[in-house]
């Protein structure tokens, strides 16, 4: 008896853990299909008169770290500015070319634009979302100094991504930033999970099962994690190498960022940490929730562009392009 019931837990860890897989990797293809008729304004027709993309830069030692750069036609200012997008997919899947068309429109407006590969999850080996943050880190100066070999000098930096891109996001931006290898100006994102309490994983059964919290946390963190741990202070502090919220301090860069109430992919609940965090610490900010959609941000097309707006003022705000 005991053997099946150490065998039907394993068993609900790696559903729990399979589900949250499935989940993100289905949002990154409705993400990729879904275009409301507002979002052509955050588009370009791309052509050699706009920019150049040179792709499949390496950095790092794995086959897997690879970044493209979009540069723009005019290399004739003393300083550009640069945004990283870095790409969904549930932290298993997903690749930078799936970004394409933000990156060219924002390479357009006359950033320097960079998407990143990072080592993707899977069963045979054990990249987790504290190694992914960390090859992004690593990328960064070798952007920077590629982008100088071309003639753009990078004096600065924004940072973004969508759900599991998010995070890696969030990360750089409040956990990094201080050793980053330009300054980093700004932030936005949507629906990147940025805190890690197990009651708030309910749709995934964590509240209720600490063993599969222990597990898919564990598998998040890329170290085991003693179940008993779930629900204390302590689990926070085991945590806090991937949890965002917990890095933000006064000092945290201006962010744009965008839940949907009903998402169960990257649970709501998990963003009113990060929420109370930048309010608490009086961060310049903008929060839109949307209040009919879950991970897409499907319902809501006008919250959705107000968020697009927002990201446009903050980086002229922020981040303007030289003149």
């Amino acid at each position: 008896m005991k053997k099946e019931r150490s065998k039907g837990k394993i068993i609900f860890i790696f559903v729990c853990i399979l589900a949250f897989i499935i989940s993100f990797v289905g949002s990154v293809i409705f993400k990729m299909t879904y275009k409301p008729k507002w979002a052509k304004k955050y588009s370009v027709d791309w052509n050699d008169s706009i920019g150049t993309i040179h792709k499949d830069i390496s950095y790092g030692d794995k086959e897997s770290n690879k970044f493209d750069l979009y540069v723009p036609k005019d290399s004739s200012k003393e300083n550009y500015g640069l945004i990283v997008y870095l790409h969904a997919g549930g932290f298993t899947s997903g690749d930078k070319s799936g970004d394409e068309e933000i990156l060219k429109w924002l390479c357009s407006k006359g950033y320097v634009t960079a998407g990143i590969n990072y080592t993707l999850r899977t069963d045979e080996n054990n990249a987790s979302v504290y190694s992914q943050s960390m090859e992004i880190k690593e990328a960064m100066p070798i952007v920077v100094e590629e982008a100088k070999k071309l003639g753009y000098n990078l004096n600065e930096m924004a940072i973004s991504g969508g759900s599991a891109g998010g995070t890696l996001a969030m990360l750089y931006a409040y956990r990094d930033a201080d050793n980053s290898y330009i300054p980093v100006k700004m932030m936005f994102e949507m629906v990147g999970p940025a805190s890690f309490f197990a009651k708030d994983w309910d749709v995934y059964g964590l509240d209720r099962n600490s063993e599969a919290a222990a597990g898919l946390f564990g598998v998040m963190l890329g170290s085991e994690i003693d179940k008993d741990k779930i629900g204390t202070d302590e689990l926070q502090e085991i945590m806090k190498p991937i949890s965002a919220y917990a890095w933000v301090n006064e000092n945290s860069v201006p962010s744009v960022i965008a839940y949907g109430k009903y998402d169960k992919v990257c649970p709501f609940k998990t963003a009113r940490h990060l929420v109370n965090a930048l309010e608490e610490n009086n961060v310049d900010y903008k929060y839109f929730e949307a209040p009919h959609s879950g991970h897409g941000l499907q319902n809501d097309n006008k919250i959705y562009k107000d968020f697009m707006d927002t990201v446009v003022e903050y980086l002229d705000k922020y981040m303007p392009v030289e003149k």
